[in-house]
């Protein structure tokens, strides 16, 4: 049984600690952080099913004053794990390494640190064999995970040379108000990091895009124009999508017109915080545009992450050294599966 701690309970990290219980292979030993955020209030409400440790030395009191149990630091938590998640803000993770390298322990790191933190920038179905036994691994960020997922299946079934996408980019979490109030759009120039990061990780494939930030918080939405090797219908694009358990297809007849559709689905299901583990994708946007096929997603940016963490797990730890067995088994514990 492979035992893992998470490092820092935020969005990611509450839902890493959760992804962690639901495999049956794993063992979540406890999770770490320094403050008695909402996210932590709500872990006490609901009875404290993880044990937490203090992530910085002298910061206990804190947390006990607001009545949260602290079972110790986190060099505690660390001398018992295999791995460590770490979901703590950009630039905290660095400072983390040298912790898990103090304590023998492997380290994954969210999409928010630099490449360089890392010994392979990973992604459980592009490139899953280049984790197996790394001593540190990074995610790609939401969007990126998403966008890998589409074109890593698309080029499976005829190849893509290049690929040309549009981010409509959320602008912050939901329940975030340190951006303030906007009523704005803003662009990045291009290329933006995700079509270079999909290169890194696929650099096969010629992609390029921009990037436009909107006022929202229930997901990003990607537009992707793609030139493939063979020619695919729609209908045989839809086909094949329907088939990998990690992209949800729906129609926007049945009422999913927007993001917010698939978030409200999502808490209508029962989901715990209305999480989505899949890419959504709308069926009417599939298409031809000459030779290139275009369609568009959805990127449920709180959760999508989680399932390629898991297996970023499986490839550093060895559990499975075949990647097929490796994102098969993370599916099977988060109950994902195809449609067709």
């Amino acid at each position: 049984m492979i035992k893992v701690a998470v490092i820092g309970y935020g969005v990611i990290g509450q839902r890493l600690a959760d992804g962690v219980e639901l495999q049956e292979d794993m063992e979540l030993v406890g999770i770490a952080d320094v403050a008695p955020t909402i996210s932590l209030r709500a872990l006490k409400a609901r009875g404290m099913p993880y044990d937490l440790y203090c992530a910085v030395p002298g910061m206990e009191q804190g947390l006990e004053d607001a009545g949260i149990p602290v079972k110790g630091n986190i060099d505690d938590l660390l001398s018992q794990v295999d791995v460590a998640l770490d979901a703590t803000g950009p630039g905290i993770g660095a400072k983390n390494k040298e912790l898990y390298v103090k304590h023998g322990v492997k380290g994954i790191f969210q999409g928010g640190e630099k490449n360089d933190i890392a010994d392979v920038f990973f992604h459980g179905y592009a490139n899953y064999d280049k984790g197996i036994g790394a001593d540190f691994l990074k995610l790609t960020s939401c969007n990126t995970t998403g966008l890998i997922r589409v074109i890593d299946w698309l080029d499976r079934a005829v190849g893509v040379e290049r690929a040309a996408i549009t981010i409509i980019r959320r602008v912050a979490d939901p329940g975030d108000t340190h951006r303030g109030l906007t009523n704005n759009l803003m662009i990045e120039a291009v290329p933006n990091h995700q079509a270079v990061d999909l290169m890194t990780i696929m650099p096969h494939v010629d992609c390029t895009g921009v990037l436009v930030h909107t006022p929202v918080t229930h997901g990003h939405i990607i537009s992707v124009v793609a030139t493939t090797k063979e020619d695919i219908s729609p209908e045989d694009a839809i086909a094949h999508f329907k088939k990998h358990p990690r992209i949800m297809t729906a129609k926007i007849a049945d009422g999913f017109n927007s993001n917010g559709a698939f978030f409200r689905y999502a808490r209508d299901k029962g989901n715990m915080r209305a999480d989505m583990y899949e890419v959504g994708l709308w069926e009417e946007t599939v298409a031809k545009s000459g030779d290139n096929l275009i369609f568009s997603i959805n990127i449920p940016q709180e959760a999508i992450t989680i399932p390629e963490t898991m297996d970023a797990v499986r490839a550093c730890t060895g559990m499975q050294s075949d990647g097929v067995e490796g994102v098969a088994a993370t599916n099977k514990y988060l109950n994902m599966s195809a449609e067709g």
